[in-house]
């Protein structure tokens, strides 16, 4: 699967049954190539126009399945919520 078609599926959290949204970026492991986690980016301090709060990582292990249109991660969104800038 390549990267292109991750970012076009929706991300949903299966604990809250809400969408996080889509993929933006991957955490990658430099030695192994592997995928570490998904990133995710929250919204928008105002309007979506300064920035973000804060995104998402959902660490590899907490996907449960990926499916044609979304993708199903098991997560607790307050543990996974990271800070920006």
């Amino acid at each position: 699967m390549r990267f292109y078609d991750l970012k076009q599926k929706e991300v949903i959290n299966i604990c809250t049954c809400r969408s996080l949204g889509c993929v933006s970026d991957l955490d990658l492991d430099c030695k192994t190539g592997c995928v570490l986690a998904l990133i995710i980016p929250g919204p928008g301090k105002f309007c979506w126009f300064l920035g973000r709060e804060y995104e998402y990582v959902i660490p590899w292990r907490c996907i449960i399945q990926i499916g044609a249109d979304i993708i199903l991660v098991e997560v607790n969104e307050d543990e996974v919520r990271k800070k920006c800038g």
